[in-house]
């Protein structure tokens, strides 16, 4: 609905792990990095953990992509499996026969002939299981002794375990410490910081082909990131209906008074001194329409109206051009 109005070619903040819109911050470089490193050494297990939202699926599917041909990934990111359902899965995904399906001996058979076969060719099988967190202890057994599949030099299958923080917890109960002890690399994802966030928002925003300065006041972008705590789901969620509504009141850029609208729609008030400094915005003129669920159900009529202006470029509006010559001098870091 706001592509053209903000001059997009799609919808930057979109929830789905595409990894086009991946921007790379320290730490996310970091753990991408370790990740290509375990696919490609075949070093057994490797753990990312990260809180929900941290951006994990996004960076193991660019981990993945990056992959050549010869190597092999099989992804499995739904926990609530028996183990008969865990086998059969991964016999299907294999590409193993029926009866790997229904017996665990055929199963096991079946798959070290597979990954012994694709050693032998120089290529690589990689098993990555999302949302570990949840699996229950009987499903993390069977991935431990998986593992067991090797030769004396190297392991015949890598595991890449992504989950949440509650993950590092279980792994320190005693009866998955022969997991831990496989574990052979270990990358955490860690919070943005204001920086990363405002680096984030615009290189999202300059995938889907715009520009970050003219979208976002800076004002906009402190808000975003004290309300989302830097985690990059929440992130995508603000600024997808912040961009919603100010489209609906043909307004660029986005203010912080708009973004307040949002957090207050999505009851995020974590933070008590960004709602206090609420009151001391003199820069941003009362919005005349009473809430933003007001403004969304106009929004059609709007567009309709005025459809010629909202159509145009920003810099049609010299009251705009102002605000966004003023938000680009203040991020320099935006491209």
């Amino acid at each position: 609905m706001y592509e053209t109005f903000f001059g997009f070619n799609e919808r930057p903040f979109d929830l789905s792990p595409n990894p086009r819109f991946l921007v790379l911050t320290g730490v996310h470089g970091e753990a991408l990095s370790n990740l290509e490193y375990a696919i490609s050494s075949r070093k057994g297990i490797a753990l990312l953990i990260g809180e929900a939202g941290s951006g994990k699926t996004t960076l193991i599917r660019t981990a993945v992509a990056k992959q050549p041909e010869r190597v092999h990934c099989v992804h499995v990111n739904n926990p609530a499996l028996t183990r008969n359902e865990f086998v059969e899965m991964l016999a299907e995904r294999f590409g193993l026969s029926h009866a790997a399906r229904s017996s665990k001996a055929v199963f096991l058979s079946e798959l070290e002939a597979l990954l012994r076969k694709r050693r032998d060719a120089d290529e690589t099988s990689v098993l990555i299981v999302d949302e570990a967190q949840s699996l229950p202890l009987e499903l993390l057994e069977e991935i431990r002794l998986l593992i067991n599949i090797e030769t004396n030099e190297e392991k015949l299958l890598s595991v890449i375990i992504a989950g949440q923080p509650e993950l590092s917890d279980r792994l320190g109960d005693a009866a998955l410490r022969q997991l831990k002890q496989r574990v052979a690399l270990r990358c955490e994802l860690r919070a943005l910081t204001l920086r990363e966030t405002a680096a984030y928002l615009a290189g999202r925003i300059k995938a889907a082909g715009g520009q970050g300065a003219r979208v976002f006041t800076r004002e906009a972008v402190t808000l975003i990131h004290e309300r989302s705590q830097g985690i990059p789901r929440t992130v995508n969620v603000l600024a997808d209906n912040a961009l919603l509504t100010s489209f609906a009141v043909g307004q660029r850029p986005v203010t912080r008074q708009i973004v307040m609208d949002v957090c207050r729609d999505f009851d995020l008030r974590q933070i008590a001194i960004a709602e206090a400094e609420e009151a001391d915005e003199p820069n941003e003129a009362p919005n005349p329409v009473s809430s933003r669920s007001d403004r969304l159900l106009g929004l059609e009529q709007e567009a309709h109206v005025s459809s010629n202006r909202l159509g145009g470029d920003a810099s049609g509006d010299p009251a705009t051009d102002s605000l966004a010559t003023r938000s680009y001098k203040r991020w320099r870091f935006f491209s």
